[in-house]
This record gives C-alpha cells, structure tokens and sequence, in this order.
C-alpha cells in the first residue's frame, strides 16, 4: 500500500518564489509514493515558461523518464507582483481543475464556473486541495501506468475519505451549486465504477471490497435537515439474486448507474410551560436511479437505458444521540391500508357451429378477478427514542413486499406485469425517470421528540440513519435475472434549543 503523503497542494504553490528567483526551469512536489523506492511516485510539477509569462501545470509519473499524465492550460502570471500565484491565478487554476474533473464524465458541454472572490470562501484551502486530489484519483483510474495505479489510488482513496476532506466535500458541493454537484459526483462516480470493474476483472469470482462506496453529506439550517447522497449502483451491497448473471450487454447496463437520494426534513421547536417539544416533518424523500454514461453507449454496450434498478424500499432512523433529556418520543399514523377491490365476473359464450359438426353448439364459461392495491406501503416505528420511518414497494398482483420476493418465470415473460414498461405505463409507481418522490402531505406528518427543559439553550445531535434497496426485474430486456442491492448511510444534524 502506497505511503500517504497527505500533500498540502495550495500551501506550497502559495509558498513558490516568484521565477525570477528559481534555479531550475519547474518545481514539483510528490502527491503519493510508494514504500518501495523501486516503484515511481506521483508527482505535482509547476514549469515556468518566461517568453510569455506563464506557468504550466501538470501531474506526472516520476519513472527515469517523467511520464505526463495531464497539464493544465497555460497560466498568465504578473512577473512584477511579489506573488507567484496571486487570486487571479488560483481562482483560474482551480476552475480548470474542476472543469477536468468533469470533462471526465457523460457530459461533455463546457459549464459556466463563476466563483466569488476566494477572500470571502471560508476554508478555500481545503476545497482547492480537495478538487486537486479528485482530479489526481480520475489521473490515477485512467492514466496512469499498471505499476503506480494500485498504490496511488489506495493512497488517494484514503485522503478523500479523511474527515478533513469531508468537511471540505460540504463547501466544494455548495460552491459547485446543485447542477454542477450532479455532474461532479457523476464524473467521479463513473471512475469508480471502473475502478471496481478491474477489480472484479483481476479477482474474478472473489467477493472484494469495494472501494470509495458512498459519498453523503448533511446541512442543518434554519429549521430544515437535508442529506444528499450518491452511490454507484455496481459498489452497492447485494441482497439476492436469482443466479449468476451470464450475460455481459445486461450487467453493462445495471452497473453504470448511479443512486441520487435526497432526504429532506423541516423540524421545529415548541417551548411549552414544563417540557420542550422537538417536532420533525418528512418535507421531500427522492431517490433516482440515473446513469452515468450516455444513451448511444448503454445501446452499444448494454441492452439500453429502460433495463435499471428501482428503489423498492427505503427506512430511516432518527435518533438523538444523547438522551439523557428526552421524555418521549410519539410517531403519526402509517398510511391506511391498501386499497383492495375484489370483483368476481363470470360469463357463458354461446355459438353455433356449421350443420356438419357433431352437436352444433359451443359453450364457454369465463371468470375474472380484480385486485387493486396502492403499491407503496408507509409505516412507522418507534424503536427506543428513535423513530423510524419505512417505505415499501408492493407487487400489484400478488401483494407481496418487491424487496424480499422473486417474481415467477411466468410474470416474468408475461407483457402486461406491472414491471414491464414501469417507466411509460400510467399505472407505473416510478417517476417516468425510474425514481420516486415522496412528500409530508402524502407520507405521514411527523416525529417529535418530548425534552426535559434542561435543554434549554443547548445545541442537540441527532443521527440519521439509512438504508435503501433497489432492484431489477426485467423490463425491456428479455431475462430471467433479477437482483436486488441496498445502501447504508449515516449523518449528523444538530438542532438548537431555543
């Protein structure tokens, strides 16, 4: 395994000379080594170009003959200023790192980046570092030479999963703003897949860990919670499946999505005569499957973009994490039970047949049966003083929960089953992008929490558990493979008592 480095990568290129004072024609600094001095390091190099008042900068393996593995575009410098890298220049290397590290994904449009001036960025030091080493790990995944790529990337994985370069995740995400977030953990999460792709490649039929498999983060502000979090789909834990899946075009297709989710929650506090109630409401839950590479490729290398996994149940826990003040904890109710309509139709045909036949009459009998059920179940729980919240997906025909059941061979070849076309039929329980939503008004009203007084004036903790699961049924795709794969996740939000 590599050696960390842990390289402060702003630090040191705001401590450069200027290059009238360099010695040699570039300067660099290792990124990540190996324990062994003979294997090659990474390396950070800034190479001064004085005929046009320039910098380059580029990341190279550090074999006895450099091997470049990306450059930047060329940086004008003021050779008058006592700085090297003043704020123009970082402001212009930083939004040339994150553009790379998109361009890296599906999306090939040049998004517009506008940054503020980076005196008003709190921690800007962190977010520079961490989008550098991001862009350093997609080098690593997609350059880099065999004999640098395992140490590196072990070395990379464990400074992006640092809890220095999760508290920067948070700021880099806001920055970046909502579109540019998606497209960023797309970008990064693609990457990974392949990652885990060669993994599986070389250890073919050992269960491997698999590496960086979430990213989530939480914000707590003005009465409302939020987590967001993605997964790639391939570095999920699998549940079941009804057999080793041979065919390759299939697995092409379900590996390279991604899971998005969303969890959102408005939370109140009510100060009454001898106790305080912490009151919180289910705002929006979203979960979306989305791919991460494009359409003409999943038609090329896969069987299509129709055949994905579906979130089919999803629980959260909220619990606080010190509960020497709480009293209680009540829940709402669940939503009622499903809507079941059994309608029993019978039917006699008669015809007659042609003169010839033996008895020249025909009679048929017929019945049918009609069972409508809500497909989405919500139920709540109180386990201690954590309440829980579950969302479960139902087969229409037979009532049973998707996640813990197979459906037969016969519905699975059978046009008219509910999972067949479930992203363009009326009756489908997904968004017609495969994901679902669901809101307060719809999903119960709240969780609250009774607290002793004593509280008063404190800022509490509470963690946020969860779990999804999402599976596959064949639904374009002529299979008789399924699967189902779940996620785990954990945050802290805090609330005010006040």
């Amino acid at each position: 395994m590599a050696s960390c480095c842990n390289p402060d990568i702003f630090t040191w290129i705001q401590s450069l000379p200027p290059i009238t004072q360099w010695r040699a024609g570039s300067m660099s600094i290792c990124i990540c080594s190996s324990p062994t001095s003979s294997h090659p390091s990474l390396n950070f190099s800034v190479t001064k170009n004085l005929d046009n008042s320039s910098l380059s900068i580029s990341i190279f393996a550090d074999f006895n003959l450099p091997v470049p593995l990306w450059a930047s575009k060329p940086l004008s410098i003021n050779l008058k200023s006592s700085k090297l890298f003043d704020e123009a220049t970082i402001s212009c290397l930083t939004i040339n790192v994150i553009k790379d590290v998109l361009n890296y994904g599906s999306n090939k449009k040049n998004p517009l980046i506008r940054f503020p001036k980076l005196e008003s960025i709190s921690g800007f030091k962190d977010i520079f570092n961490l989008a550098f080493l991001t862009l350093a790990l997609l080098i690593c995944i997609y350059e880099a030479p065999a004999d640098l790529r395992s140490a590196c990337l072990n070395s990379l994985k464990n400074q992006l999963t640092s809890c220095q370069s999760r508290v920067a995740s948070k700021s880099l995400m806001k920055l970046l703003g909502s579109n540019l977030e998606e497209q960023w953990m797309r970008s990064l999460n693609l990457a990974i897949t392949n990652w885990i792709a060669e993994i599986q490649a070389i250890h073919r039929g050992l269960m491997m860990k698999t590496p960086s498999p979430l990213f989530s983060y939480a914000i707590a502000t003005f009465g409302f919670w939020k987590v967001q979090l993605y997964c790639p789909v391939m570095a999920m834990d699998l549940v079941n499946s009804s057999n080793p899946c041979a065919d390759e075009r299939l697995l092409f297709s379900l590996n390279y999505q991604q899971l998005e989710g969303v969890i959102q929650f408005n939370y109140k506090v009510i100060v009454q005569e001898k106790w305080v109630d912490v009151m919180v409401n289910i705002d929006n839950i979203r979960c979306d499957i989305k791919r991460l590479v494009n359409e003409t490729l999943l038609n090329e290398r896969g069987v299509g973009a129709d055949d994905k996994h579906f979130p089919s149940r999803i629980s959260l826990q909220l619990t606080p994490t010190i509960q020497c003040n709480i009293l209680s904890v009540s829940v709402s109710k669940s939503t009622d039970n499903p809507t079941r309509e059994i309608g029993l139709e019978r039917s006699i045909e008669t015809s007659f047949d042609p003169p010839n036949t033996f008895l020249g009459l025909k009679v048929s009998a017929g019945e049918a049966t009609t069972v409508s059920m809500k497909p989405w179940k919500f139920e709540q729980s109180v386990d201690g003083y954590s309440g829980t919240l579950h969302w479960f997906l139902h087969d229409s025909i037979d009532g049973r929960e998707v996640v813990s059941s197979r459906p037969s061979k016969l519905s699975l070849i059978n046009p008219k089953a509910w999972f067949k076309d479930r992203y363009s039929s009326v009756y489908r329980p997904f968004t017609r992008q495969g994901g679902v939503i669901f809101a307060g008004d719809d999903y119960g009203e709240r969780i609250w929490w009774k607290v002793d007084k004593s509280a008063m004036g404190k800022t509490m903790e509470w963690e946020i558990r969860g779990w999804i699961w999402v599976t596959y049924w064949p639904n374009k795709h002529r299979t008789f493979y399924t699967e189902t794969k779940r996620l785990e996740f954990g945050e802290i939000l805090h609330l005010n008592i006040c």
